[in-house]
């Protein structure tokens, strides 16, 4: 027992050595004494990973940190397809129950919808789902009382139609930490939470990132993401999309010359008679792929997807 306190002592006597320097070796291997009758001394190694300060020090404000725009990269074009890291195989659940997702990612009303609805009831807690730092904690016209947390991986979530914000821009937050109390402010039918996820102003589906089911996992270590899982005119928000996760630079480059969904700009005087018959397609299933009623009235400039 008295070899363990030793190299136990010896450990932290190092460690404080290195805080000195930046030299932090990878790990520190500890050699255990221990004597059996007729078998003598054995002597056992123990490798002991570490963590490097430099390897968990990210500076994650350095690029277009902003406290008060919702998207700081808007003047900004990003090359696809968009790689991201994950050091975490789960992530935390925002709400403390049973996730059930009422609204999802996709075309809407003939809008985009950027991120899911998860139904709560006004008051509940809701928590970051990874670690990272507060950039945005105040009231945003639509979102109403609005939290965007950044990561450590550069992306971006955010919370919105918070009845309560109980943190302020710039905390450093671990993951499953308390970020306020879900409403329905802003621009809200009924109390949810609506959770965008976005990297560099790109706007990502949900749940090519993460599963919403009970096991919270986040689907794979490194995502490749492609403007299929950018652009909510790809998906239905009454549909849940299949989602095969691109894991590497060379299936992404072909998923990106997959075909393009077709879009009709709505015009004076058009209906949804006259459009489905001049693009050769039923009023149900023009309904159904924009998500809309048939008694739905058309605005003009508003567009509509003809075909996924």
């Amino acid at each position: 027992m008295k070899y363990i306190f030793i190299s136990i002592a010896f450990l932290c006597g190092s460690l404080l050595g290195f805080t000195q320097n930046d030299s932090l070796p990878n790990s520190l291997k500890i050699e255990l004494q221990t004597y059996k009758i007729n078998r003598g001394t054995i002597i056992k190694t123990v490798e002991i990973p570490l963590i490097t300060k430099k390897a968990i020090e990210i500076d994650i404000k350095a690029d277009h940190w902003d406290n008060t725009l919702y998207n700081p990269y808007v003047d900004t074009v990003q090359q696809f397809p968009l790689e991201l890291n994950f050091t975490d195989s789960t992530y935390a659940s925002p709400v403390p129950h049973t996730k059930v997702v009422t609204s999802r990612y996709g075309w809407r009303r003939g809008r985009p919808h950027n991120g899911i609805d998860i139904d709560l009831v006004t008051g509940d807690t809701v928590v970051t789902i990874l670690d990272g730092i507060v950039r945005i904690a105040k009231y945003v016209n639509g979102f109403g009382n609005t939290v965007v947390v950044r990561h450590y991986n550069g992306l971006e979530s955010t919370y919105a139609h918070l009845s309560h914000i109980g943190v302020t821009a710039n905390d450093t937050i671990a993951k499953g930490q308390y970020l306020g109390k879900g409403g329905n402010t802003g621009n809200s039918r009924g109390s949810h939470l609506h959770l965008e996820l976005s990297y560099k102003g790109e706007h990502i589906h949900p749940e090519y990132l993460f599963d919403f089911s009970s096991k919270n996992a986040i689907r794979s270590e490194q995502v490749w993401v492609t403007q299929q899982w950018t652009h909510a005119r790809y998906h239905n928000s009454r549909q849940v999309s299949k989602v095969k996760v691109i894991k590497s630079a060379e299936e992404a480059a072909l998923a990106s010359l997959a075909k393009q969904p077709k879009l009709y700009v709505v015009q004076k005087g058009d209906t949804l008679y006259a459009i489905s018959r001049r693009n050769n397609m039923s009023i149900s299933r023009l309904c159904t792929t924009n998500a809309i009623k048939q008694s739905s009235p058309l605005k003009i400039g508003q567009k509509l997807l003809l075909e996924f």
